[in-house]
């Protein structure tokens, strides 16, 4: 029988701050991290190139600020400040596990991360090192989707893969309607078209502009990540 590899080399995971939540209602569930580093380790074992784009969702969101009297921007980097500390901790957890990580952010802070460098980052990744993005494009009004995409289109990524809390992508809100359709494939341009909420439109023009697929799974699921890795058909494939 022949040996099962991977379907990917080179991947990037989009992993939003609400995740690193588990049940809690604010910060990180230390259960809910500790088994998305043993996942990334798996699958790290097996020779993927995993970079991964985290949000700040979990410890302060840009919209949040509305009401207060911050300005957008403001508000916009206090949240890619929050992404930064959502890395540190994933950097940390998963060198507890024995990997070697490099941190990135957008917004230059030496003493804790190195500032993002295209070359580098694709370097580190070819050494075998987790690569984690934080601090979005270090622009206000971007989400940490259009970092994403961005990222992964940089590095030459062959997927990005949206580790979501719902198993895919539906016609409406699956948790405000039990009549809800998931999609198994659409296109970027329908996405467009729809409204469907994946990504935001900027990350879904770059997706489309650069023919970047998009796979959007659950991760609450253990060994979700892998199974998408290896192929198999979970979640919804949006593609050119």
């Amino acid at each position: 029988m022949a040996e099962i590899s991977p379907k990917y080399k080179r991947v990037l995971i989009k992993l939003s701050g609400e995740i690193l939540l588990g049940n809690k209602d604010f910060g990180i569930d230390t259960d809910t991290i500790e088994r998305l580093a043993d996942e990334i380790k798996e699958l790290n074992d097996f020779g993927v190139e995993i970079a991964v784009v985290v949000g700040g969702g979990n410890i302060f969101r840009g919209v949040n600020a509305k009401g207060m009297s911050i300005k957008a921007a403001t508000a916009d980097y206090m949240g890619m400040l929050a992404t930064v500390m959502n890395g540190l901790a994933l950097q940390d957890v998963l060198e507890s596990k024995g990997l070697i990580t490099r941190l990135f952010s957008a917004i230059e802070i030496k003493q804790v991360a190195e500032p993002f460098i295209r070359r580098r980052a694709i370097r580190h990744l070819e050494k075998n090192r987790i690569v984690i993005f934080s601090a979005g494009t270090g622009n206000p009004f971007f989400t940490t989707d259009t970092a994403a995409a961005l990222r992964a289109i940089e590095i030459g990524a062959e997927v990005i893969l949206k580790a979501t809390k719902v198993k895919g992508v539906y016609d409406k809100d699956p948790e405000k309607h039990s009549s809800a359709v998931m999609y198994e494939n659409i296109g970027h341009f329908e996405v467009l078209e729809k409204s469907l909420k994946v990504m935001d439109a900027t990350a879904i023009s770059l997706c489309m502009d650069n023919r970047m697929p998009i796979i959007v799974f659950s991760i609450r699921e253990s060994g979700n990540l892998k199974r998408v890795i290896f192929g198999e058909k979970i979640g919804t494939m949006v593609s050119s």
